[in-house]
C-alpha cells in the first residue's frame, strides 16, 4: 500500500467555477494556469476547461510551451511577456499572446526581424507600480507597436493592487486612471482579476483574468457560496498515541496536553504543502468532523487531538483542506494566503476527485 497523502482534484468543480465567473463577468475570461495551475496541475486543468474556456494565461514562455505540448490550442497569454528576443520566434510559432509592459520588451519587437502577427496585451501602470507603462507613455507605446507592422492586435490591460480589500477606494482610482489613459485608443480591455470580477462590477470589461477564484477560493474572503473548492488535500490517521496531561507533543514541545489526550498522527507534512507555521487549534477534518491541530507540523507528518472524537481510528479519513476546511482558513492560521498554500502543494500525488 502506498502512503495515503494525496491531492484530489475535482475538475467538475473547476468547470463550475469557470462558468460561474464567466457569467458574473459578462465578457470573456482567461483561466489563469500559472504555477502549475496554482498547484492543481496545469495540463489536467486545461484539458478539463478545453470545451468552455475562452483562453488561458500563464506566467512565462516555458509554461505556455508546456500547454502547447499538451495539446492546448486555445489562446494562451504570457503575463510576464518575453525575457529575450530568442523567444519571439517561439511566440510566433506557438501563437502565444504576449504582454508588453516595459520599454525593453517594446524595443525587442521593434528591432526583431522574426516577429510577425503578434497578439499583444499592452499593460498600463495605473498605480500598482510593479510593471506597466506610465499613463503618459501609453499612447506613444501603442503607436510604436502599431508602427512596427508586426502586431496583429492590441488589448489594453492593467492590474489591481487592492481589489481584494473591502471598502478601499484605490481600485476605483485605478479604474478611472485606466479609462482616462486609454480613452482614445481602440481595442479590447482587460482589468478584472478574480477580485475584480467578484467585487468590482465597474472593472468588468472585454476580458477578465481569473486565477484564485477559479480554484474555489473567494479572493476577498467573502461568501461567494457558489464557488466550489477544486483541491482537497487528504490523508489518513496512521497511528494513535495516548498522552498524559502535562506531556508535550512534537518538535519544540509547543503543544502541551491539558488533559489525558488521544493524539492522532497524520501522513501529511510541510513537504506536502501544509504550512509549517500553522498554529495549534487549526481545524483538520477527521471522518468529516473538525478536530484541532496539536503540535508543530513536521516534514512528513502532523498531529491532531482526537480526544473529543473517540470513534477515530487508524485508517480514518483526513482532510487538511478542501470542502470541510478551506485553504483560506489554513492559510490565515499560518499567517499566509491561500495562494501560497495551494501553490506549495507539490509532493503528494494528484488524483481525480
Amino acid at each position: 500500500m502506498s502512503r495515503p497523502a494525496r491531492l484530489c482534484i475535482d475538475t467538475q468543480a473547476l468547470v463550475h467555477n469557470y462558468q460561474l465567473l464567466r457569467r458574473l463577468h459578462g465578457g470573456r475570461v482567461l483561466a489563469v494556469l500559472k504555477a502549475n495551475a496554482y498547484g492543481h496541475g496545469a495540463g489536467q486543468c486545461a484539458s478539463a476547461l478545453a470545451h468552455c474556456a475562452d483562453g488561458f494565461a500563464v506566467a512565462f514562455g516555458e509554461e505556455a510551451s508546456a500547454l502547447r505540448e499538451a495539446g492546448v490550442r486555445a489562446p494562451v497569454l504570457v503575463l510576464e511577456g518575453l525575457f529575450h528576443e530568442a523567444e519571439l520566434p517561439i511566440a510566433v510559432r506557438e501563437q502565444w499572446w504576449i504582454v508588453v509592459h516595459h520599454e525593453a520588451q517594446l524595443r525587442m519587437i521593434e528591432q526583431s526581424s522574426q516577429a510577425s502577427a503578434l497578439n499583444v496585451w499592452l499593460k498600463v501602470d495605473t498605480g500598482m507600480h510593479r510593471c506597466g507603462f506610465q499613463t503618459s507613455l501609453v499612447h506613444q507605446a501603442y503607436s510604436r507597436l502599431k508602427a512596427t507592422g508586426k502586431v496583429a492586435s492590441i488589448t489594453l490591460m492593467s492590474h489591481f493592487a487592492r481589489a481584494d480589500e473591502a471598502g478601499e477606494g484605490f481600485t476605483s482610482t485605478q479604474i478611472a486612471c485606466f479609462d482616462q489613459a486609454t480613452a482614445e485608443l481602440p481595442g479590447p480591455r482587460s482589468l478584472a482579476n478574480s477580485a475584480g470580477v467578484v467585487c468590482w462590477p465597474g472593472a468588468r470589461r472585454d476580458w477578465a483574468r481569473c486565477g484564485l477564484a477559479l480554484y474555489g477560493v473567494d479572493p476577498a474572503g467573502r461568501s461567494l457560496s457558489d464557488l466550489r473548492p477544486v483541491m482537497s488535500a487528504r490523508s489518513e490517521i496512521i497511528a494513535i498515541t495516548e498522552v498524559a496531561a502535562g506531556e508535550a507533543v512534537g518538535y519544540g514541545g509547543r503543544f502541551v496536553a491539558s488533559r489525558p489526550s488521544r493524539i492522532g498522527l497524520v501522513a501529511f507534512g510541510y513537504a506536502d504543502g501544509y504550512p509549517r507555521g500553522t498554529s495549534d487549534g487549526t481545524p483538520v477534518a477527521v471522518d468529516g468532523q473538525r478536530v484541532p491541530l496539536a503540535g508543530r507540523v513536521s516534514m512528513d507528518m502532523l498531529t491532531v487531538d482526537l480526544t473529543d472524537l473517540p470513534s477515530a481510528r487508524i485508517g480514518s479519513e483526513v482532510e487538511l483542506w478542501g470542502g470541510l476546511v478551506s485553504a483560506a482558513e489554513v492559510a490565515a492560521s499560518a499567517g499566509t494566503i491561500a495562494y501560497e498554500v495551494l501553490c506549495n502543494a507539490k509532493r503528494a500525488p494528484r488524483l481525480p476527485g
